[in-house]
């Protein structure tokens, strides 16, 4: 009976296991080892291969594009970072604090969510930060602010504060729901014994609800992360012809280089210096991942 069992379990887990490894497995084995040779087209035959060793990375950090697109996806993971989860963490405190509508707040503030990025990013350029008529501009003119209200929110200065406040406005609601979801697993008998002591609000939230949302915290960040290393549909929005320091993000770049040149800054396709770029996010969500369990050292507390 036991050979049968394992048997069949085989035989229900060969298809899963051959297509993680064809999907997945091969082709991340094959990037990090491309990344590594001088490859020109990305289905090129590996007996084309030169190989480069660390060439690909030390080209990619003397490229100025590509050190502007790190340093653009470090102040989005950062500053956009903070905003998100304070903004969120705020939204998912005010909404399981039982407000009435809690579910339709919910679904609205989740709603960006839902909505696909080109869509949203659309919606952004040419309905809010549009010049003669978008919503910002109107908004300062009503108010008198006539000089704001002349500000190009999508010109060279500004382009990329537009880009980030557009891209953390769509990615608040989801990041409010991982919040709820420990919210809501802390015991209402604490809130109410800390009531009864004489605590208020901000003693509660401060002594109760930060420090059972250590796991959830952690989370949260993993996730932005991997989000924000992902970054690339906003980018291709915002800057649709060329790309520009001010929007370019290393997917952006990798892309360019992967698929062809777009503008005169990538002349050729180099699909190795790609693969690096691959590589180079990988390792930093890996960083950041050790990072936060370094720093959050025990999950929630046991409830």
């Amino acid at each position: 009976m036991k050979t049968k069992n394992k048997a069949m379990i085989v035989i229900f887990l060969a298809p899963a296991v051959f297509l993680y490894a064809m999907v997945f497995l091969y082709p991340t084995i094959r990037t990090v080892i491309m990344s590594f040779f001088k490859v020109e087209g990305v289905t090129d035959a590996v007996s084309s291969w030169k190989f480069n060793g660390l060439g690909n990375f030390r080209t990619l950090f003397k490229t100025p594009l590509f050190v502007s697109a790190m340093q653009n996806i470090g102040l989005i993971w950062l500053v956009g970072g903070i905003g998100v989860m304070l903004i969120s963490l705020l939204f998912g405190v005010i909404l399981t604090s039982g407000v009435h509508g809690k579910s339709f707040f919910r679904s609205v503030i989740y709603l960006p969510n839902v909505i696909s990025a080109v869509a949203m990013g659309t919606m952004w350029i040419n309905y809010v930060y549009n010049p003669d008529f978008g919503l910002v501009n109107s908004t300062l003119r009503s108010l008198g602010f006539s000089k704001a209200a002349a500000t190009q929110w999508t010109g060279p200065e500004m382009v990329f504060w537009s880009m980030l406040v557009a891209y953390c406005f769509g990615m608040v609601g989801y990041h409010m729901l991982i919040w709820m979801s420990g919210i809501e697993r802390i015991p209402v008998d604490f809130y109410e014994a800390a009531t009864i002591e004489g605590a208020n609000v901000f003693q509660r939230f401060s002594r109760i609800t930060l420090p059972l949302l250590k796991g959830v915290c952690r989370t949260n960040i993993v996730l932005w992360t991997v989000s924000t290393m992902a970054f690339f549909v906003w980018s291709q929005l915002f800057s649709p012809v060329n790309l520009s320091e001010s929007t370019v993000t290393p997917m952006s770049y990798m892309y360019e280089l992967v698929f062809g040149a777009s503008n005169s800054a990538v002349t050729v396709r180099d699909s190795g210096a790609g693969a690096a770029i691959g590589v180079i996010l990988t390792i930093v969500v890996v960083v950041v991942f050790l990072f936060t369990q370094l720093i959050v050292r025990h999950d929630d507390v046991e409830l």
